[in-house]
């Protein structure tokens, strides 16, 4: 099922801190929470689903934002912003040793705010990490890697949206196209096939046939030439069905 980017925001002045509530929100993204101090946020990390955190560096309390993005980045694999006043080259050095994934300085727009999150989701890679998420876009523009959970998010008009793996039954190449066709809904990703393949499970997702990825669980019969997944007949190649039966069998 699609869900909205999650973003908690650390920012000890409440009256920005409200107004960047009210401008994600309008946007479409979901605040998780908005804190004030280093200990909230690192509570709010332990035992909520965070996708992305906004961070001004001067924070009520003792431990900065600069010392939150240490902990972030040593702790957990998502992205982080931030949001700041001081743009001074000490304050930018200082917080480049803890390698944030966008610098926003106050004021700043609506626009800005989306931008900056856009762009840091975008570029966010840890390749270290086994667990992966890509973000790809529905626009007509070469696609982004991203890798956050296990799932991939779908850009739709101005919203990435989550789409479970586990909820991919298959994906079909149209052109320059793909179909990602879900439990529930279709969505229209530009990519290469062969190259949408490498960003998905390799233990559940495999090449069917020169335009067909697909989901093995949902798959819910097969024949010679063809399986079937949902109501959905979709061919087959040689080495595929060999690969299905090899493992019908095992």
């Amino acid at each position: 099922m699609e869900q909205p980017i999650r973003i908690l925001i650390v920012e000890d002045n409440v009256i920005i801190a409200d107004d960047m509530q009210s401008m994600l929100e309008e946007i479409g993204y979901e605040i998780v929470d908005n804190v004030i101090v280093y200990e909230q946020a690192e509570e709010v990390l332990k035992t909520q689903h965070v996708d992305l955190v906004l961070i001004d560096i001067i924070l009520a309390s003792d431990k900065t934002g600069i010392d939150l993005g240490k902990h972030i980045r040593e702790n957990y694999d998502i992205p982080f912003i931030f949001v700041t006043s001081n743009s001074d080259r000490a304050t930018v050095e200082n917080a480049k040793t803890v390698k944030p994934n966008g610098y926003l300085v106050k004021p700043f727009e609506q626009q800005d705010l989306y931008t900056s999150i856009e762009i840091a989701l975008s570029n966010f890679t840890r390749s270290d990490k086994s667990a992966a998420a890509v973000v790809e876009s529905q626009e007509d523009v070469p696609m982004s890697n991203t890798v956050l959970k296990d799932s991939i998010f779908v850009k739709k008009q101005h919203l990435y949206y989550r789409i479970q793996f586990s909820d991919i039954r298959f994906i079909k190449a149209d052109n320059v196209y793909l179909e990602v066709n879900t439990v529930d809904k279709k969505f229209l990703v530009r990519s290469p096939l062969k190259d949408y393949l490498e960003k998905l499970p390799k233990n559940k997702f495999y090449r069917a046939h020169k335009s067909y990825i697909v989901n093995v669980d949902h798959i819910d019969a097969i024949n010679s030439k063809d399986i079937m997944i949902k109501d959905t007949l979709i061919p087959i190649s040689k080495d595929f069905k060999e690969f299905i039966i090899s493992a019908m069998n095992s």
